[in-house]
Parts: C-alpha cells; sequence; structure tokens
C-alpha cells in the first residue's frame, strides 16, 4: 500500500485569517469613522480593477503593499476618495491605524497555526501589509518565516513572492498549504503549485487542513500562549 504524502509546510495569511474577517472589521471601521464605506469599496475597485482581472503593475494599494510610496502619501489618496456619512470630508492623518485597529485577533486560528508546527511542520506568515505595525508578541513561537510585502518589495498575488516564502522554509510548492481569505491570492498560489485553502471560516478551514497534515486539530481553541 502506497503511503500517503502529507505537506510539510504551512504558510498563512494575516488580515482576514489570524484576524476576524476584512468585511467585519472594515463595517467596524466605518462604523467608528462615520465612513461612507462604498466609497471605500469603489476606490478598491477602481485601484485594484475586477478580482478576476490581471493585476495592473502600479496602483496606490499596490505601491503602498510593497512599500514604495509612504503611508502619509496614500492615506491623502484614499481619505480625497472618501466622507462620511454626513458628506463631510475625511482626515488622512492616521487613517491606516484607525481603519486597523478594527482588526480583531482570531486566537483560534493562531492556535492551529501553532500545533501545527508543534508537530514538527514548517510555518510561515505571508501578508500584504499596509504600512500598518503588526502584534508580532508570539511570532517565534508561531512562525519558522515572516514575509511582509513591505518589508521585501513584493505583494500577493505576484509569483514572486509565493517563491521568497517557499525559500525562507526551503519547501517545495507541493510540500506546502497555503491559507488566504482573498480567492485571487489563494488560486495564484495553487497555479504555481501550492496546495490552495480559501479561508471562509474558522471551521472549514480546520476541517481541511485536519485532512492535508493528518493532525487532530481540535475545533475549540486550546488557549495555550499567546495568540
Amino acid at each position: 500500500m502506497t503511503e500517503v504524502r502529507r505537506p510539510r509546510g504551512l504558510i498563512v495569511d494575516w488580515g482576514g485569517v489570524l484576524t476576524s474577517s476584512i468585511e467585519r472589521s472594515m463595517l467596524a471601521w466605518a462604523d467608528a469613522d462615520d465612513i461612507d464605506l462604498e466609497d471605500f469599496r469603489q476606490a478598491m475597485r477602481q485601484w485594484l480593477g475586477q478580482p478576476a482581472a490581471e493585476q495592473v503593475r502600479w496602483n496606490p494599494v499596490a505601491a503602498l503593499e510593497r512599500g514604495e510610496i509612504a503611508v502619509p502619501h496614500f492615506e491623502q489618496q484614499l481619505a480625497a476618495r472618501l466622507k462620511t456619512r454626513s458628506g463631510r470630508t475625511v482626515s488622512p492623518n492616521g487613517l491606516i491605524a484607525r481603519m486597523f485597529v478594527q482588526f480583531e485577533h482570531a486566537p483560534d486560528m493562531a492556535n492551529v497555526v501553532r500545533k501545527v508546527r508543534r508537530a514538527g511542520i514548517k510555518t510561515a506568515l505571508l501578508s500584504n501589509s499596509w504600512g500598518n505595525d503588526y502584534p508580532r508578541d508570539g511570532w517565534d513561537e508561531l512562525f519558522d518565516a515572516v514575509v511582509i510585502s513591505g518589508e521585501v518589495g513584493m505583494r500577493k498575488p505576484e509569483p514572486r513572492i509565493y517563491h521568497h516564502a517557499l525559500g525562507l522554509l526551503d519547501l517545495d510548492p507541493g510540500d506546502v498549504v497555503f491559507v488566504d481569505d482573498l480567492p485571487v491570492n489563494v488560486q495564484v498560489a495553487v497555479d504555481i503549485g501550492l496546495i490552495g485553502v480559501r479561508h471562509e471560516s474558522f471551521e472549514k478551514t480546520v476541517a481541511e487542513l485536519t485532512v492535508l497534515f493528518d493532525l487532530d486539530l481540535d475545533l475549540e481553541p486550546d488557549g495555550d500562549g499567546p495568540a
């Protein structure tokens, strides 16, 4: 009987996977700052294009994520596209900080990554940064490698950033599972040979990882260690 080959690595996204969902976080930001969220969505659609479309080489979001423009410059461009629900202008000062403070930690998913790593599987974080500060406490326990887009001058879904993360883990694409909440990021990962998992809920992702790694990953957080 042929032995099934299990993956030897796990790469996970940050925002929307190890935090509350993007949609939930954006709604909280809109409520806190009285933002007309449709303006924000329209700006993202125009700058990034349709999710299935080829990514353009330059736009403010891509430039920010690669670290090619300064945060204040991006905040000015974004604030110019926004207004409050009552029609007032939005201050650009600290705009990204106000946005990302609404992202809540997902300790259940952090515990899953911790369990996977303790089982001898290499783990990495691969995140597109908006120039924001990450809460890095406990990361030494969670990850063998950390790739932040603005620190390496690359971003998802550019294939080269996936290969960069794989190189840090010293693993081939077929040996690594990639978890992300955005379909385009997962599709590119699959295209270059990784095993893609679209994160839509904690339960669904854990069920898929349990099968892929053949590990007992409890559906409830075990509470051991920092999240």
